[in-house]
């Protein structure tokens, strides 16, 4: 899959664009890339035309110092779709990208025919350990010492394994079938992003903009009416350590006409895990939904219902 590149706003914009027919945007996660979707691209690619954009402050996408809240990312989404000549589209986001997802969603409904969230963030307190630690004030001078030479090992393991281990240790791992699982790339690749300092800077100011000591300090349930405008479709995997599949379920029940996938046995990464049916579950949402169109009237009056409530 070819990486382009766009400017927009004076900053250079990296994306992965497959395809034709109507328009699937792939937002993908915190310290994540448009290469997460690699397994699922070339399936959707069939029937769809898909844009994975590197969000700003990740993966091939400029770093500057700048704005990471989930308003400035669900605006550049916005742009560059009409960047690329798209007025409205599927958004699927992943994780944090469900979150801006759904911002983009709020900021501007006319752009969005459907919803699609993949162990979304933005829909409940509770979220790993981990990236709460993240979040504290000083933790981002632990991050060069964490993730160099973790990910650079891992990353030559994963990529160039017979320049990292003796042959005759490949030849044991290969005996036992032990390769590294889709959880572990991700894992990897995440890692090695941060090896460089503005890709670090760049996660911790978006990491801060939504997760504090507490957990997900953003949430959308206030405004989740506004999706009885929207198909929306919920999925997760029932074995999520990052977000708890509860998020799912209270979203699902918050969200008029909304549809739940669960993935059992399954991670934070639904499409890298069982992309298959992850390709199978996303075309049957599109085939079975009609596109929505909210016009600014609308809107209104789903706020003004919203106030009164």
């Amino acid at each position: 899959m070819e990486l382009h590149h766009t400017t927009i706003h004076g900053h250079d914009i990296a994306f992965r664009r497959e395809g034709r027919g109507p328009l699937l945007v792939l937002i993908h996660g915190m310290a994540g890339s448009s290469a997460t979707w690699r397994q699922v691209i070339p399936a959707l690619a069939r029937r769809f035309t898909v844009v994975a954009p590197d969000l700003l402050g990740h993966g091939a996408s400029a770093k500057p110092r700048t704005d990471y809240s989930l308003g400035a990312y669900a605006s550049s989404i916005r742009d560059l779709m009409a960047a690329l000549g798209h007025d409205r589209g599927t958004l699927v986001g992943h994780s944090f990208g469900g979150g801006v997802a759904m911002q983009t969603v709020y900021q501007f409904p006319e752009c969005c025919e459907r919803l699609v969230l993949v162990g979304s963030g933005g829909l409940g307190i509770e979220v790993n350990a981990l990236l709460r630690a993240l979040s504290l004030p000083g933790a981002e001078l632990a991050l060069p010492i964490g993730c160099r030479p973790l990910s650079r090992a891992l990353l030559r393991f994963v990529l160039r394994p017979e320049r990292f281990l003796a042959r005759a240790a490949l030849r044991f791992l290969e005996r036992r079938g032990q390769r590294p699982g889709p959880v572990l790339v991700e894992f990897v690749n995440s890692c090695s992003s941060l090896a460089d300092a503005d890709a670090r800077r760049a996660f911790v100011q978006t990491l801060r903009s939504v997760i504090d000591r507490a957990g997900q300090r953003v949430s959308a349930h206030d405004r989740l009416y506004l999706t009885a405008e929207v198909p929306t479709l919920i999925v997760w995997g029932t074995h999520d350590p990052v977000i708890p599949v509860t998020h799912a379920r209270d979203a699902h029940a918050s969200m008029p006409g909304s549809r739940l996938d669960l993935f059992e046995a399954v991670g934070h990464y639904p499409h890298c895990e069982d992309p298959e049916k992850f390709v199978r579950v996303l075309e049957r949402f599109v085939d079975t939904t009609e596109p929505a169109r909210v016009s600014a009237q609308r809107w209104r009056e789903l706020l003004s219902r919203g106030r009164a409530a």
